[in-house]
């Protein structure tokens, strides 16, 4: 521990800042070059690759740039035998013993070391604050390892075996069944655990299951977990620069994007597993240490599964102009940085000499002849790559632009087809419903002007153009509020051309809602059988109130002929059969449909007869007990 204590000294304390500083400049070198290659590659495993790629450049080049910095503290390491004699024979023609001069230069380098402390400084407090972060998260998992799972069915085991040994993994995987969670997920680098919520397997069809196991399982045959550990590192060390961090989610992104391929590889239906994405965006609460299947961007992800990413011809050919832009910035201010650096860190050796001389060395500064020579020397061999990367962007351009022809096919025909405004959203919903231009054109062709969401809505429902022209038949002109009304109350033409049998004027709204209380055709012909001729709201009504034919024969088989309305009125108060038998045992054996429904209103029961009987009252009436009931005298 002393020794570590005596190697941080002010020297190395200063190398460090400025290798902090110097990584300003380089990251914005790799990340360009990133941005660059990444434009050019087509597959999401070689941009994968290359993120990943650059991420290790990213951490390694302050390790390279602090080694190569502390060898410049000695001219003859830096500059080499030449290097070290050009110093001193400049040095020697520069020096002069300038003693009013001291004071200052003894005051720049001590405020230069103090600056460079406080930067190492606030460098370490947010390494240590990131890494509090990423301790509570690992206590959060290891939490919800211990507390919040549990296995999974035998049934749901089984198909997870399957499908791991479809994709020939032999590690042993644990399923477990997570409450907290709703997204399938990864957790643990060396005894990896499947996380299956029960949102999900509640709330997903067996084929989405089946496919987002598939994309967990990938990531796990990937080692990503390893990766996303080495990103987290990445991230707290180098925290400081925003291009590690972008660099960083295109590493997540393009993970997601690989294992997103190799779980259609295995289940083959990639809308359905876009369908899957689009539920559980909703549904993110992951932590960001677990490889989640809603990980990564919704829209990105969609798009590019249903093979609908015309844009992206574009986006790379801006991302590679973009990239070089950035490269030439980043590489300009390096050149400036290394200068600054190099007056920093050469003048230790020389102030040795100084202490001992009691003279200050004086760097001559350098002729703009020299800087012109400097920087034409250096622009030389900029030539040749520069004609190479023209070459190489107009290729991709050609390139994108066939992409492009191919694959916004979609896109230009909804154009044509009237649909210019479309949003992002809309237009994954209609491509994933399968709204297609012929599908719009069958539907115009009809008379129907559908907006995009009425589009949505008319294919999830499972509306054609036969069942279009089917239902034009029974009405000339339908909504289309109206067909995705029949459509989903299970309208169908055989149902509407046997209630035409009865009923010839039945509109549209009439037959949806016969639908929805359960009027069947037989229904109908059963009060028909038995003389009664109820209309469409009418026989809603009978149906709403549970009046069946059977219950019209028993009033009738004891005397009564109701109507429709007074069928109704019964059936609402409660008179049943055996209420009326009641009150006909009771003396009452000519009340009316009317009667005995006022008499169940006011609560007249053959107990309360019976009971006004035994205190002397006789000869009462249906009106008189009603008085007595209301009085409430008894």
């Amino acid at each position: 521990m002393s020794n570590f204590v005596s190697w941080i000294t002010p020297e190395v304390l200063r190398t460090l800042g400025w290798t902090l500083l110097h990584f300003i400049w380089q990251g914005g070198v790799l990340a360009a070059l990133f941005a660059a290659g990444a434009a050019v590659c087509r597959s999401a495993r070689a941009r994968y690759a290359l993120a990943v790629g650059a991420l290790v450049l990213m951490l390694a080049s302050p390790v390279i740039t602090f080694t190569w910095l502390r060898a410049q503290a000695n001219p003859a390491v830096r500059t080499g035998a030449e290097g070290a004699s050009t110093w001193a024979e400049t040095s020697t023609q520069n020096a002069t013993a300038l003693s009013g001069s001291r004071a200052p230069v003894a005051e720049t380098r001590a405020v230069q070391p103090m600056g460079m402390l406080w930067l190492v400084e606030a460098w370490f407090l947010g390494v240590v604050l990131l890494s509090l972060r990423t301790a509570g998260g690992l206590i959060l998992i290891e939490r919800m390892r211990r507390k919040e799972i549990k296995r999974v069915g035998a049934v749901l085991y089984a198909k997870c075996q399957a499908l791991q040994r479809r994709m020939g993994l032999e590690r042993v995987i644990q399923y477990c069944e997570c409450h907290r969670l709703d997204a399938p997920a990864v957790l643990g680098w060396f005894r990896p655990v499947v996380l299956l919520p029960v949102r999900a397997l509640t709330g997903l069809t067996e084929e989405q299951i089946e496919a987002v196991i598939a994309h967990e399982l990938a990531h796990i045959r990937r080692l990503d977990c390893f990766v996303n550990l080495f990103q987290i590192a990445t991230e707290t060390l180098l925290f400081y620069h925003p291009a590690v961090w972008w660099v960083s989610q295109r590493v997540r992104a393009e993970r997601e994007h690989c294992c997103d391929d190799e779980a259609i590889a295995i289940c083959g239906d990639a809308v359905n597993y876009a369908r899957a994405l689009t539920l559980m965006e909703e549904w993110r609460t992951a932590p960001a240490l677990m490889m989640a299947a809603n990980r990564s961007p919704l829209a990105e992800r969609v798009v590019r599964l249903l093979g609908w990413d015309g844009a992206a011809g574009r986006i790379r050919v801006a991302g590679l102009a973009g990239s070089v832009i950035c490269l030439a910035g980043a590489l300009l201010a390096g050149n400036a940085f290394l200068g600054v650096a190099h007056a920093a860190l050469g003048s230790a050796a020389p102030a040795k000499q100084e202490q001992a001389s009691g003279s200050v060395i004086v760097v001559r500064p350098e002729s703009s002849s020299e800087k012109a020579v400097t920087a034409g020397q250096a622009a030389k061999p900029a030539g040749p790559p520069e004609t190479k990367a023209q070459t190489n962007k107009e290729k991709e351009e050609r390139t994108a632009g066939q992409q492009q022809e191919k694959k916004e096919s979609y896109l230009d025909a909804m154009e044509a087809a009237g649909f210019k405004n479309l949003t992002v959203d809309e237009l994954i919903s209609m491509k994933i419903q399968g709204v297609t231009p012929g599908y719009i054109k069958e539907m115009r062709g009809l008379g129907l002007q559908p907006t995009a969401e009425e589009l949505v809505g008319m294919r999830v429902q499972g509306i054609t153009p036969e069942y279009v022209r089917e239902m034009k038949a029974f009405a000339p002109n339908p909504g289309i509020d109206e067909l995705i009304g029949m459509k989903v109350q299970g309208v169908t033409p055989e149902y509407i051309r046997q209630l035409r049998t009865i009923y010839s004027n039945l509109n549209i709204e009439e037959v949806i809602g016969m639908k929805v209380q359960g009027v069947t055709p037989e229904y109908v012909r059963a009060f028909h059988d038995l003389g009664l001729q109820p209309n469409a709201d009418d026989l809603i009504g009978l149906k709403v109130q549970g009046v069946t034919p059977e219950y019209v024969k028993d009033m009738r088989a004891i005397g009564l002929k109701p109507s429709t309305e007074e069928l109704i009125g019964m059936k609402v108060q409660g008179v049943t059969p055996e209420y009326v038998k009641s009150m006909q045992a009771a003396g009452f054996k000519d009340l009316d449909c009317d009667e005995l429904i006022g008499a169940k209103v006011q609560g007249i029961t053959p107990e309360f007869i019976e009971k006004a009987r035994k205190h002397g009252f006789q000869n009462l009436t249906l009106d008189k007990l009603m008085a007595l009931k209301h009085a409430d005298i008894l």
